[in-house]
């Protein structure tokens, strides 16, 4: 049986309601609601609706501001005016307000109703399907951008997958929703990176010694890969954190403009601190010791983010490192110390978390003999005892 779609009916009068869903039986999924807070009841708890038809004049909220409420909580859902009041004014304000796709008068004949619903719900199926495109195109568009990344600069893939799990980490901490651009723009922080040298990257991420031409050339990679992300679409917002994650909390760092404080993106004050604690503790600093590095330039960073990061270091804590053999990790454990072949060649950095793919390759290494076998991982500790940092 072919599954209806969902029409919601709202109106303040029972008897029209009962007639709607007894005209309309067997050709659309219908529910109703009686007066325009029920019905943003049932469109927040409920399933998704294709069209809502709502009357004009209710007592409470009224129809133009029913549909204004719609549009923000469900913008998918196909909006139309059917009310008995055929004024211009109203038609113009409920067009401008609530971006209405129809606007009918009262009584409305069977036929004309059912071909106007009909509309709808295949302008709702146009729009779902869009989306549907755009999120797949966009979906792959990233996944490819961080596979170039893994393929060409392993490195600085691992830096953006530990950066990435640390301001998941904060935006989990702080509460922060909707955070799907922060933590694709953690995921491709270092797409600029394709262009620096690996002996030069190496150097920042140990805080080596650079010389001005290579402070110039690593500085340049944040704009480089904001470049690389404007232009697709729904990554504009992206691209400005991509191009502030050097921004310091005071305003110093690249780019050099007037923009500190709150008026950096809230993305780019988490990838800054994220950034910088990675840096720390892959040149060699406890997580604690980073943290206490962090907070001697604490004018840099976002206090809150900064106070998140002493929270999220403490619990870190009660972790241990353990051994154990690589059939015996799975994935989603993160590397306690580096893995490296019996020659001492780094074949993946400690930070890194293992995917299936990772350890498939580990398992290879093991039965061809480059590798013992063994891998140092961060369990939980049975019994911590921790002082806040």
């Amino acid at each position: 049986m072919t599954m209806l779609d969902r029409v919601l009916f709202v109106d303040d009068e029972p008897n029209v309601l009962m007639g709607f869903r007894r005209e309309l039986h067997g050709l659309f999924d219908v529910s109703v609601a009686a007066g325009g807070q029920a019905a943003l009841d049932m469109i927040v708890d409920g399933a998704p609706f294709a069209v809502v038809v709502s009357d004009m004049n209710m007592p409470g909220i009224d129809g133009i501001h029913l549909l204004r409420q719609v549009k923000k909580i469900a913008p998918d859902t196909v909006r139309i005016m059917l009310t008995g009041q055929a004024d211009i004014e109203t038609a113009i304000e409920a067009v401008n307000e609530g971006s209405i796709f129809r606007f009918m008068t009262k009584p409305c004949p069977k036929d004309v109703l059912v071909k106007s619903l009909r509309a709808a719900v295949e302008q709702h199926r146009l729009i779902t399907a869009e989306k549907e495109l755009l999120e797949k195109t966009l979906s792959g568009s990233v996944k490819v951008l961080s596979d170039v990344l893994a393929l060409t600069r392993t490195k600085s893939f691992g830096h953006a997958q530990r950066v990435r799990r640390v301001v998941q980490q904060l935006i989990s901490f702080l509460g922060i929703k909707n955070a799907w651009e922060i933590d694709v723009a953690a995921m491709l922080s270092q797409i600029g990176c394709v262009t620096v040298p690996d002996e030069v990257l190496l150097k920042f991420y140990r805080n080596d010694e650079v010389t001005e031409g290579e402070k110039q050339m690593f500085e340049a990679h944040p704009a480089i890969g904001a470049e690389l992300l404007q232009s697709i679409p729904r990554l504009e917002g992206v691209a400005r954190i991509i191009a502030y994650q050097q921004k310091g909390y005071d305003g110093s760092g690249v780019p050099h403009d007037d923009v500190r404080g709150e008026a950096i993106p809230l993305g780019s004050r988490l990838l800054k601190l994220a950034i910088d604690f990675d840096n720390y503790t892959m040149s060699g600093a406890s997580q604690l010791d980073a943290l206490h590095k962090l907070r001697r330039k604490r004018a840099q960073y976002d206090p809150r983010a900064l106070d998140a990061l002493g929270k999220i270091v403490a619990e870190a804590l009660v972790y241990e490192i353990k051994k154990l053999h690589v059939d015996e990790v799975t994935p989603g454990m993160v590397l306690g110390a580096d893995v490296k072949t019996k020659n001492g060649v780094l074949l993946v950095p400690r930070g890194h978390e293992l995917t299936a793919t990772l350890l498939w390759r580990l398992r290879n290494f093991t039965t061809i003999g480059v590798i013992d076998g063994s891998v140092s991982v961060l369990v939980r500790a049975e019994n911590p005892s921790v002082n806040q940092p």
